[in-house]
């Protein structure tokens, strides 16, 4: 009798915990769909508001900006519209490459030269150069890859001691350098404005890109999620959007 009691109280626990963890997969399951249904939706409102914002005869890239945001999730984003995936973060972006299969690969955060060597040729687009040195450790990275890596200068317009990039007198001439290397291909500028800036800053922005545009010069990335419609309305061309798109990050 003991002895039955034993397995039957054995039985009623493991099936209570079955129940439990079907109960929890439910959930789960539930709740990757009501945020799938968020994201799609999220998906069409940016899309429709990078459409108005856009000129006649325009284009305009939007970039999924995926910072601590799961690959899973990331993986959601194939068939939408967007096709171009950002990362902040050297470790973060080599730890979620896999999912980015199938997309076109941006680096938009800092960069130290030590980790240039993880996106040289894996990436499309390196967009947050800020010097000369960095400059130089990407042209080397690519000569011995024997390949040329698009870069984009980051110029800090608002002057912030807290944001990286170069001043505005400093990009001109980080521009002027990189065309004189043989392995990067500098496609443009990148920049990331104050919070509230004016017009006029989004103006000197777009006055240092058309003194330069032309040929493989095309590129102006700048706007995101709280500003990309002010930014396209003054020449930007690119925008990395996360918040409008995967909702604020914990």
């Amino acid at each position: 009798m003991r002895l039955r009691r034993f397995v039957m109280c054995g039985y009623k626990n493991a099936k209570n915990r079955l129940y439990k963890t079907v109960d929890l997969l439910t959930v789960l399951l539930y709740n990757i769909t009501v945020y799938e249904c968020d994201l799609k939706r999220n998906i069409s409102r940016v899309l429709e508001r990078v459409d108005k914002a856009t000129p006649a005869g325009g284009r305009v890239t939007v970039i999924a900006a995926t910072k601590t945001v799961p690959s899973d999730i990331v993986l959601m984003l194939h068939g939408s519209g967007i096709c171009d995936i950002g990362e902040n973060r050297v470790q973060e972006y080599l730890s979620k490459r896999d999912a980015f299969s199938g997309f076109t690969r941006h680096f938009i955060g800092t960069l130290q030269r030590n980790k240039a060597k993880y996106l040289v040729g894996d990436v499309a687009l390196i967009q947050s150069v800020s010097n000369a040195a960095l400059m130089d450790t990407i042209d080397s990275l690519a000569a011995k890859r024997a390949l040329v890596q698009d870069v984009l200068v980051e110029v800090n317009i608002g002057g912030e001691q807290s944001k990286t990039g170069a001043c505005e007198a400093d990009a001109e001439r980080l521009i002027e350098h990189a065309r004189g290397l043989c392995h990067v291909r500098l496609r443009g500028l990148m920049a990331v404005p104050p919070r509230n800036a004016d017009e006029r800053m989004y103006e000197r922005l777009y006055a240092i890109y058309r003194k330069y545009e032309g040929g493989s010069f095309d590129t102006l990335s700048v706007g995101m999620s709280g500003d990309f419609e002010r930014a396209i309305a003054h020449g930007g061309n690119m925008v990395r959007i996360g918040t409008a798109l995967f909702g604020k990050r914990a």
